[in-house]
């Protein structure tokens, strides 16, 4: 036999593609070694890997011997990317060359070699296990460090591996006479990996909501923003805690479900930014004022996700929110009223996940001190005009939420006592008002989570107004010349108000308060 057939995947956008090996070998002839099927550099370079992890395994170097390998991975028209195909390469060889017999068919072999036949970790292993689950297959092969990770997706079994050898054990057939007697010893076999639990984990917190001194209203939108899945905006003077309490936040809002727990995880083992088998709270960002257009939206030749879609589910927390450059801010737009982001490049076009919430933070002027009794603003008209203007109408209608965040008095910083409420009993009103919202949502056509997700149509479902609230709504917007995705929004809130209070019906005290968050500059 001179051919053989294995499979292996990688990582495409944020799903998982399934890569057949193919290996002829015609011996007796020129040395000649071809890999083919759109490989990048670091695929090309397999061939060298594999070939010292063979040789460091007891096999026979495929560079040392007269003979033509063509290797194939297909589909031919899929670029392929990143080391994943080593193990799968290797043991396709074998096969080939008839110094191994094993059944490839119904796995899956994923894993980079090292020089010396030890399997290093790879990214997007869940993905991955995944879609072989999906696509009939029954066992996968991989490193070790990805069992773990591999294991959340039940329905296939998990083998994690440390070297080339272990495996090579595991699959191979011996050789058997007429007799059906067992012509070499058995060789050990791998234990399968056991089923990874989702455990939501206690995590230790440096600061807590009650150690933040004052700040009693921006205490209150963050709540409120946390509940219903609303973007906020806090301005105030520098060193008056609107960082601390961005950073907070993310502790107040509910632990994620099974699903969104996987489909988080799965994003960023691809990117390659997973520290725990699974990521259970919500993901946290906080990408620098520099960051550029594609680092936060995502892109490149091959469209990769950015800042946007790394925050899926969780908090996108931008400090100094007018000093980023307004290309990425105008960006946002869609991620904000869409919960999705799409990219489109030469090579493809993609659509990533972006539902998140947005919590801004930024100065009242240039300089810091507009409204500071304390300090005077020594910033002129023109640049006030200027850094106004670095946020356009449409990014500052998509923010549901504007709080001051001003100066504490001295004596209420020096004071040891904890006025404010704990972080717990702020997150056990979210998670009340969050069950309300499921239970709301729970027959509806379109999956919603929470009340800003609802569309202009759902809210004549689930958030009617009575005669005295509508005419308020609508004296009060045209008063402030609301626009129409603001009016709408206005009602999305004051629903999330009226549940956390344990009504059922939005009255004309949450309308009130609803519209007290809208930007000052409307009014």
């Amino acid at each position: 036999m001179s051919f053989g057939r294995v499979y292996g995947a990688q990582t495409h956008l944020l799903k998982g593609k399934i890569v057949t090996i193919e290996v002829d070998i015609t011996k007796n002839t020129l040395h000649a070694f071809t890999l083919v099927g759109l490989p990048d550099k670091a695929v090309d370079e397999s061939k060298d890997r594999m070939s010292s992890a063979l040789k460091n395994s007891g096999f026979d170097s495929p560079k040392n011997q007269n003979q033509k390998i063509v290797i194939s991975l297909s589909p031919a028209d899929l670029k392929k990317e990143g080391p994943y195909f080593d193990l799968a390469i290797a043991l396709a060889y074998l096969l080939s060359a008839e110094e191994l017999n094993f059944d490839p068919e119904g796995r899956i072999f994923l894993g980079e070699l090292s020089l010396n036949g030890e399997l290093r970790p790879i990214k997007g292993a869940l993905p991955l296990t995944e879609t072989a689950k999906a696509l009939g297959f029954k066992e996968i092969f991989l490193p070790i460090e990805n069992a773990g990770e591999a294991a959340l997706v039940e329905g296939i079994t998990i083998y994690g591996a440390k070297t080339l050898n272990e495996v090579i054990d595991h699959i191979y057939i011996p050789k058997i006479d007429r007799k059906g007697n067992l012509l070499e010893p058995e060789r050990p076999k791998i234990n399968p990996q056991p089923k990874t639990e989702i455990n939501h984990k206690e995590k230790a917190n440096n600061i807590d909501f009650s150690d933040i001194k004052g700040q009693e209203g921006a205490k209150r939108g963050l709540e409120i923003a946390a509940s219903g899945g609303h973007n906020i905006a806090m301005s105030g003077p520098p060193g008056t805690g609107k960082t601390m309490l961005a950073r907070v936040f993310s502790q107040i809002l509910p632990d994620l479900e099974k699903d969104d727990c996987l489909e988080i995880t799965g994003i960023h083992s691809i990117v390659g930014l997973l520290e725990d088998t699974i990521i259970t709270e919500p993901p946290f960002r906080a990408p620098h004022h520099t960051a550029s257009y594609v680092s936060m939206i995502g892109g490149g030749a091959n469209p990769k996700p950015g800042e946007v879609t790394l925050a899926h589910r969780g908090v996108l927390f931008l400090d100094e929110f007018p000093e980023f450059e307004k290309r990425v801010l105008e960006s946002l737009r869609q991620p904000l009223e869409d919960n999705i982001v799409s990219i489109s490049r030469a090579r493809g076009s993609a659509i990533f996940p972006s539902n998140f919430i947005l919590v801004a933070a930024m100065n009242p002027c240039p300089c810091g001190n507009k409204g500071n009794k304390q300090k005077e603003c020594i910033c002129k008209p023109m640049d006030l005009d200027r850094y106004k203007r670095k946020l356009s109408g449409p990014i500052m209608d998509r923010i549901d939420i504007w709080v001051t965040v001003g100066s504490v008095d001295y004596e209420k910083l020096s004071s040891d006592i904890q006025e404010g409420e704990k972080t717990s009993t702020i997150k056990e009103r979210v998670k009340k008002a969050r069950a309300i919202q499921t239970k709301r949502f729970k027959n509806s056509p379109r999956k919603i989570n929470t009340n800003s997700e609802m569309s202009v149509k759902e809210l004549n479902i689930y958030a009617p107004l009575d005669e005295a609230t509508k005419k308020l709504l609508n004296q009060s917007a045209e008063r402030l010349q609301l626009s129409a995705r603001a009016y709408h929004r206005t009602i999305k809130l004051a629903r999330t108000i009226a549940d956390l209070e344990g009504s059922e019906n939005i009255n004309q005290s949450h309308i009130l308060e609803a519209l007290q968050y809208r930007p000052r500059e409307n009014n």
